[in-house]
C-alpha cells in the first residue's frame, strides 16, 4: 500500500463543547494520511488514475464548514467517514488540532480507519 497526504491544512471553523468556539470561529489543522494504490499513477502520469487531492481538501473543508460539532472526534469521524466513501482509499489515518484553544499545548484527535 502507498499512501498520499496532505499536511496542515488550516481551515476555520465554529466547532467545540462551549458555546465561545461555536459562536467565534477558531482554526484547525488538518493531516491526512491516505492509503492508496499509486502504481497504475506512477505508470500512466494521469490524475484519473489516482486520488485527486484537491478532492480530498473540498469534502475536509465541507465538513469544516458545516454543521457545528461538539467535539473534534465527530469532525474527524464525519471527514474519515465522507474520505473513505471513495473505495479506492484503504485507509486513512487523520489528525485534527485546535491550536488557539490554549497558550500553552495543542489539544488534538488521530481517528484510524480502514475500509469495511
Amino acid at each position: 500500500m502507498d499512501y498520499i497526504h496532505i499536511d496542515k491544512l488550516v481551515l476555520r471553523g465554529k466547532h467545540g463543547h462551549y458555546e465561545r468556539e461555536r459562536r467565534v470561529e477558531q482554526e484547525f489543522e488538518v493531516w491526512v494520511k491516505l492509503g492508496i494504490e499509486t502504481a497504475t499513477a506512477g505508470a500512466s502520469d494521469k490524475l484519473p488514475d489516482t486520488l485527486d487531492y484537491d478532492e480530498v481538501k473540498t469534502i475536509i473543508q465541507t465538513v469544516v464548514d458545516g454543521s457545528s460539532r461538539y467535539l473534534i472526534e465527530k469532525l474527524a469521524e464525519d471527514m474519515a467517514h465522507k474520505i473513505l466513501e471513495d473505495k479506492r482509499v484503504m485507509s486513512i489515518e487523520l489528525t485534527i488540532k485546535k491550536p488557539e484553544v490554549w497558550d500553552n499545548g495543542v489539544p488534538g484527535i488521530t481517528v484510524v480507519r480502514t475500509q469495511s
